[in-house]
């Protein structure tokens, strides 16, 4: 590079390597485009003015400022690029490199941003400047005529291309098929750290929001952003529609098909490859928003909360069933303990019965033997005919207190007194024999008690006494007709009877189910008089 001076104080970004004598100095950056349109970005006239400012650019000698002067102005003498400097990467289906249309217009910095306005006003100027009425005088530094017509042909060239540019760009179908084929950067991050997350994702959502159907789209936010927001991200992303057609991967030129069917298959094959290519791209933003997902801190917070929670009710529940369990046990515990009491004071009472029915048993054949010692003196001389049998019999038939009694009566007795003492026990043995078969037969057949035979013998003999003495008097209101019903009411009802009283005292004429009831107790109290008397 012999036109250049170096200076320790400049960093150098890249040069090409096809870089000659004569030729302009590019100066690259590989970074994206900006979004700031009010800002004139750095170009050729700021790179010149740097080269100058560092003391980097030669200046003109007087032999070369006499040829600038004959060859005219500084204007008409400025560098003009070659047409091959604008050609894109792409490859049209001929084989040919396709023309970089930003770069003809002067937007290489913008490219897809570019608005309307801004495509039609670098248009006007990149027409005025390049229009071949304009650039007539370059042919005048040509010697040749071979070399005047190859510089025409090339400046005609290069406004044709510029027209063709603003026709492209200014055609919404033409230009997204030629952002498509624009160089970008299809890496999906796939890991990184927690920290870092926002750095790393941040860009490469930016980048392949260009691709967007909808361009309103949600920002990422940041670590604080609510999460209502960071669903309506992700959202968005996992049903992202892009624009991005794939001309590249067609394969065949429908222009060079020799025939209607050959074209049709030409159409077929590439819809199949574009097809493809579009199922791909798909797959890379969703693997993108997939690991961007899987990595955002604020999600990875919220499932490990989520599943906190779901642990804690896991371990609430699991504590209820325990404590449940737990009251259960005690539960059976204390149902098992109270059994066990139960059938404790069960045995013990039974043991207490055994105990006191033995001790009754020794107690009874003590009363007996000395009943026995007692009355041996009668019954050896048979006085008023009492015999053994006799003895016997009051020995079966007598409870304790009544020996006990009969034999503390005997006790100074002496004789026929001693006699008369067991001739009275016997008799009234006889009684209570008699009274208790009987309270067993009514028992038998009416299934009423031992009181309501008695009652009903005492309202039998009263009836009886009464019509006797042909009395026909009410006695406290009840008359011989309704002590019958009474009497007859209280053997067809038992006690076991549902609504006993009530079915009573519908059966007795004239009287409530209270009267009924006062009128009963009357009669047993007279019974239990009777008996206490005798």
């Amino acid at each position: 590079m012999p036109s250049l001076r170096t200076d320790s104080s400049i960093k150098l970004i890249t040069y090409s390597e096809e870089l000659v004598d004569g030729k302009p100095l590019y100066a690259s950056s590989n970074s994206l485009p900006v979004k700031a349109l009010n800002r004139e970005p750095a170009g050729h006239a700021f790179h010149s003015a740097a080269l100058k400012l560092h003391g980097c650019a030669e200046e003109p000698t007087d032999s070369e400022g006499d040829d600038k002067k004959a060859g005219g102005d500084d204007k008409e003498k400025e560098y003009v690029p070659s047409f091959n400097s604008y050609s894109n990467k792409g490859k049209k289906k001929s084989g040919t490199q396709q023309q970089d249309h930003y770069a003809l217009l002067g937007l290489s910095n913008l490219r897809y941003l570019a608005t309307e306005d801004q495509i039609r006003k670098s248009y006007r100027e990149a027409a005025l400047k390049h229009h071949p009425d304009k650039l007539a005088s370059l042919l005048l530094t040509e010697e040749t005529e071979e070399a005047k017509e190859a510089k025409k042909e090339e400046i005609e060239s290069r406004f044709k291309a510029i027209q063709e540019a603003y026709e492209v760009l200014m055609d919404p179908l033409k230009r997204r098929i030629f952002d498509s084929t624009d160089e970008f950067d299809d890496e999906v991050p796939t890991d990184c750290a927690p920290q870092d997350f926002f750095k790393v994702f941040g860009p490469a959502f930016k980048r392949n929001a260009r691709w967007s159907v909808n361009q309103r789209i949600p920002d990422l936010g940041e670590e604080n952003t609510k999460l209502k927001e960071v669903d309506r991200f992700y959202n968005f992303w996992y049903a992202f529609k892009s624009w991005r057609e794939f001309p590249d991967e067609e394969e065949h030129d429908l222009e060079q098909a020799d025939s209607r069917e050959e074209r049709r298959w030409m159409e077929k094959e590439n819809a199949r490859a574009t097809a493809k290519a579009r199922k791909e791209e798909h797959a890379r933003i969703r693997t993108l928003v997939d690991n961007a997902y899987r990595k955002d801190p604020r999600i990875v917070k919220r499932k490990e909360e989520e599943k906190a929670e779901k642990q804690q009710k896991k371990d609430a529940k699991l504590m209820a069933k325990k404590k449940q369990e737990e009251e259960a046990a005690i539960a059976a515990a204390e149902e098992k303990r109270r059994k066990e009491e139960e059938e404790k004071r069960a045995v013990e009472s039974a043991q207490q019965q055994k105990k006191a029915k033995e001790k009754e048993k020794k107690l009874i054949r003590k009363e007996r033997n000395r009943l026995r010692t007692l009355s041996a003196p009668v019954v050896a001389q048979r006085l008023l005919d009492i015999s053994q049998e006799d003895i016997e019999n009051l020995c079966m038939t007598l409870n304790i207190e009544q020996l006990q009694s009969l034999c503390d009566k005997m006790g100074n007795k002496e004789g026929l007194e001693l006699a008369k003492v067991i001739r009275d026990g016997c008799s009234d043995s006889s009684r209570d024999q008699e009274a208790n078969s009987k309270e067993k037969e009514s028992e038998k057949t009416n299934g009423g008690g031992a009181e309501r035979v008695s009652v009903l013998e005492s309202t039998q003999n009263s009836e009886s006494n009464g019509e006797a003495s042909g009395s026909s008097v009410e006695t406290d209101g009840w008359s011989a007709v309704q002590e019958r019903a009474l009497v007859q009411a209280l053997k067809t009802f038992p006690k076991e009877t549902s609504q006993r009283w009530e079915r009573v005292a519908a059966a007795v004429p004239g009287k409530t189910v209270i009267q009924c009831k006062k009128k009963f107790a009357e009669l047993k109290e007279i019974i239990r008089s009777k008996k206490t008397a005798v």
